[in-house]
């Protein structure tokens, strides 16, 4: 089910303990299957692309990618919310669009699109090759939500830092915590695609509870020692 790696709580100048963070070291989905979420908690992650996965043709891939969001969408508890940041890419001459590829998981679950917002990467106007210069940042839950009680972006002009070049911006995220912090009951944010580990820094800067889920032990090493600010 995974290897826990030592979790080290985030510490700010002040010397106050922030709240608690984990790092699992192991495979998102046998962790998903193994492990029920926590009640008050929600997903900010990112289903990993084609090049990131071993073994997989496009076609494959793709499937993959709808059934790892509806394992998500499933696993979320009821009164909490899964946010999916992506970002689209070019293989070849195929266009992917990872943002549909997340509705399609959403409609084929029954679940509610509770938004849908657009991240830029990169200045607006950016010529790009490959890699798309914005992300989609999409939420959703298992059941219609009230309508928000306050208004948010629906484009950011700045996905703000990233640790890697793949990795969820620090200004994306924080518009997903804020979110979860005045729309939700949200006390834990789960990332079983967790990476360096950008999304779990910026939820416990909110006050949230993190759990991050890895393969790869770099990566849980990063995404232990990721701090803000």
């Amino acid at each position: 089910m995974g290897v826990e790696d030592g979790a080290i709580p985030l510490t700010s100048s002040s010397t106050l303990v922030a709240p608690p963070r984990r790092i699992i070291r192991a495979e998102a989905l046998s962790w998903l299957a193994h492990n029920p979420a926590p009640p008050r908690s929600s997903v900010i992650t990112s289903i990993p692309t084609l090049t990131e996965v071993e073994g997989m043709d496009l076609a494959a891939w793709r499937a993959w990618t709808i059934a790892t969001a509806r394992t998500i969408l499933a696993w979320t508890p009821p009164e909490g919310v899964a946010i999916f940041y992506q970002s689209d890419l070019r293989i070849g001459g195929v266009w992917i669009d990872k943002g549909y590829l997340i509705l399609r998981a959403i409609e084929d679950a029954g679940a509610s699109l509770v938004w849908h917002k657009i991240v830029c990467r990169q200045p607006p106007g950016t010529p790009t090759f490959g890699r798309s210069s914005y992300s989609h940042m999409i939420c959703a839950a298992k059941s219609e939500r009230p309508p928000p009680r306050s208004a948010s972006p629906d484009v950011l002009p700045d996905a703000g830092f990233m640790p890697w070049s793949k990795a969820m911006g620090a200004t994306a995220c924080a518009l997903a915590c804020s979110y979860l912090r005045e729309e939700t009951e949200t006390e834990t944010v789960i990332d079983p695609f967790c990476g360096n580990g950008t999304a779990l820094a910026v939820a416990n800067s909110f006050g949230f509870a993190a759990i991050g889920v890895d393969k790869s032990p770099r990566r849980c090493k990063a995404a232990r020692k990721l701090t803000l600010g």
